[in-house]
């Protein structure tokens, strides 16, 4: 019997064409993603889902999909999708993650003439009779300063649109090297710069928690006044009610948004501002980007179904069946050693070196440096994947070196990870035993070892008489209990290393107690 596959959103004719050709068997009924009730009754006989953003594929729906292998998703976000639920059940998801990359890029900019000429608000007030060509004063794009948030993928298209119309580009991206800046035409800058400087802001960011309300009531005050506010990346990245309140009192001159914090947006503070363009998440809404993604979505999907390739997945690496088994401890393993220098990371990324030694060098190392990148960078890059990690790295002009040789330690297979910033040089290394459970054994040189954990923290010390207890009563007075504890010092009275499993993320105002203690360099709470 062939696989079968439902398409629960609109999505273009092509992708059932594609799918037929491949000889999967597809039901293409695009409102049922509007009716979880009836997803959920119909999933169960099915092996791949097709989704755009409207489907909301959630642990409930998940549960009753008894057959379900694959959910593709025509589209980059999958902040529709319950990565962990489907990761539990074995369900891959993809995406198409530069389908519509272009087709955003030209929305923002799209946008930004809307705003500068205030063309929406000039139609509306012609097409009822009016003639009021003094009431719309514009202002020119060139030689304005655009200040982009966020130069990806996506971002970077803006940067060279915006600098072949004559503008000046300020980049904000934690993950933007100099060399990349200087290659794009853009000027690097920190965040506080651009809100002063830009003319126009621009937002292009993932949604995580170190760019949710990177636009704050407190950054937005901080901005030029007469600036212009674009949003075509995600909701949430801007304070709406704080926005409104400065585009109000005329600090803000325009705002033109597509993406809300609450879609389907039937009501926004943003709304009713004369000086406000809205668009319904148009950002993709271009006939060429949906066949992109339809057509991208269903050769990938018919390749898993069919042959067991594996393309851009979220939650897998690009690796055939076959070669799964003895890829997989070691892909967790190095997304793990990516996760925990990652979450360490607090400036631009200049170099990534991963050694692999022992019979771990002679694996695919490529699936394996795609996992450990996918985790280094996907703290602050919510949407990065295995397959994409590579790409984004080199769009950033960060350097990925592999190093492959036989073993020389006391391990069969080991795999460093050595991570050079603007500030720091980090290494971490790690390797699998018998039971197939990534393990920590050194940091910076400092040998430990420690099962890695789902919650954790760390930290970096003067190797000092008094530590250990200090610690623990930081930790057992605000009621965070340790499950394991891992210690290790290059020498008496140097410096020191603590891995400590948790039950539970640690508060924040714990860390704050602990970075207070007598000798303590760093300390962070690490999620896996």
């Amino acid at each position: 019997m062939p696989p079968r596959v439902l398409i629960s959103d609109a999505l273009s004719l092509a992708a059932v064409a594609i799918f037929k050709e491949r000889g999967v068997d597809v039901d293409f009924q695009p409102q049922l993603g509007k009716d979880k009730e009836k997803l959920a009754a119909v999933i169960g006989a099915f092996d791949g889902l097709a989704i755009r953003s409207a489907t909301k594929v959630t642990a409930k729906i998940l549960d009753q999909a008894t057959r379900l292998k694959v959910i593709g998703r025509a589209g980059i976000g999958v902040d529709n999708v319950d990565i962990p639920a489907a990761t539990a059940k074995g369900v891959i998801v993809m995406n198409t993650p530069f389908g519509n990359s272009i087709t955003t890029a030209e929305h923002a900019i799209a946008l930004m003439f809307a705003l500068a000429r205030q063309i929406p608000q000039a139609d509306a007030s012609t097409q009822a009779g009016k003639w009021e060509k003094n009431r719309f004063m514009g202002v020119e794009i060139t030689g304005k300063t655009l200040g982009v948030i966020g130069c990806g993928n996506i971002g970077s298209i803006v940067a060279e649109r915006a600098i072949g119309l004559h503008m000046h580009v300020l980049a904000y991206d934690p993950f933007l090297t100099p060399e990349r800046a200087l290659a794009l035409g853009v000027e690097k800058v920190e965040l506080e710069p651009l809100l002063a400087r830009a003319d126009i802001i621009t937002l292009h960011a993932p949604m995580t928690p170190q760019t949710k309300n990177i636009l704050s009531a407190e950054n937005l005050v901080k901005t030029k006044k007469g600036v212009r506010i674009i949003n075509c990346a995600r909701g949430g990245l801007a304070d709406e009610k704080a926005l409104r309140a400065l585009l109000d009192s005329g600090h803000v001159a325009g705002a033109a948004f597509d993406v809300f914090v609450s879609e389907p947006a039937t009501e926004n503070p943003l709304f009713g501002h004369p000086n406000v363009v809205c668009t319904p998440h148009l950002g993709a809404s271009t006939n060429e980007a949906q066949e992109n993604v339809a057509l991208q979505v269903a050769e990938q999907m018919s390749d898993y179904l069919i042959r067991g390739a594996i393309s851009n997945a979220v939650n897998f690496p690009s690796i055939t069946a076959e070669e799964a088994p003895k890829l997989k401890p070691f892909i967790a393993l190095a997304e793990r050693l990516g996760s925990f220098a990652g979450q360490l990371v607090d400036s631009a990324i200049m170099k990534v070196t991963i050694t692999y030694e022992g019979s771990v060098a002679e694996l695919k190392t490529k699936a394996l440096t795609a996992a450990a990148i996918a985790g280094l960078l996907r703290p602050l890059l919510a949407d990065v994947n295995v397959v994409s990690a590579p790409l984004v790295a080199k769009e950033r002009g960060v350097a990925i070196d592999e190093v492959t040789r036989a073993a020389d330690a006391d391990y069969e297979s080991l795999i460093t990870l050595s991570v050079e910033t603007e500030a720091h040089k980090r290494s971490v290394s790690g390797t699998v035993f018998h039971d197939g459970r990534p393990r920590i054994i050194s940091i910076n040189g400092i040998q430990v070892d420690a099962l890695v954990a789902p919650a954790m923290i760390y930290v970096s010390n003067e190797d000092r008489p008094g530590f250990i207890g200090r610690f623990a009563s930081v930790l057992g007075n605000a009621g965070v209990n340790i499950a394991t504890f891992a210690l290790g010092r290059d020498r008496a009275g140097g410096s020191a290393v603590a891995l400590v499993e948790v039950d539970g993320v640690a508060p924040g105002d714990v860390l704050v107690e602990v970075e207070k203690l007598p000798g303590v360099k760093e300390a962070k709470a690490l999620a896996f």
